[in-house]
């Protein structure tokens, strides 16, 4: 069996992972690079060198996570080759997508070819409606509120670490810092 370092095996379980939902691997592993890549950013060479993937289906997975806008193109000054890098809001946009109301729809044009609501055929197109409409309806205000919350987070962390920058600079010379 082959040994991957932790990073190689995070990348290989993104690509299981998104594998489940019926994406290929290969672009699982490429967004589980540029998810924890240091620096945020890498050109095709460097993540099929990271990733064990061909070049070739690197740019398979970068132009299909392009076309998502999950990544993006970025400047890559001093380096030879079109750097990448994951889109900051991409997972929202993921989210804020069109997919659920075209899924919603699809089963509406089902629920009508087999007769409408009434038709006994329809409970589970009537179920899956309405949990996309559902979703549909829910997830603007969910994704709001999560962008509030985030932006809360991230502005008590960095008070937080500028109160710890505050607070070494101003040490009192006679206290004793040692544990």
């Amino acid at each position: 069996m082959v040994e991957f370092s932790p990073e190689r095996r995070y990348i290989e379980d993104v690509g299981i992972v998104l594998t489940g939902l019926g994406l290929p691997p290969a672009y699982g592993k490429v967004l589980g690079w540029l998810l924890i890549c240091d620096p945020p950013h890498a050109t095709a060479t460097e993540i099929a060198e990271a990733t064990g993937l061909s070049k070739g289906s690197v740019s398979t997975g970068i132009r299909m996570l392009e076309s998502s806008q999950l990544v993006r193109r970025v400047a890559n000054p001093g380096r030879r080759g079109i750097a990448w890098e994951l889109s900051p809001d991409a997972f929202t946009r993921a989210a804020e997508s069109d997919r659920f109301r075209i899924f919603r729809k699809l089963m509406d044009r089902g629920i009508e070819l087999l007769g409408g609501e009434r038709s006994p055929l329809t409970d589970r197109l009537v179920y899956t409606r309405d949990l996309y409409a559902f979703i549909e309806r829910e997830l603007p205000g969910f994704i709001e509120r999560f962008k509030t919350e985030h932006a809360q987070k991230m502005a008590s962390t960095q008070r937080g670490e500028a109160d710890d920058r505050v607070g070494h600079q101003h040490r009192e010379p006679d206290q004793d810092v040692r544990p």
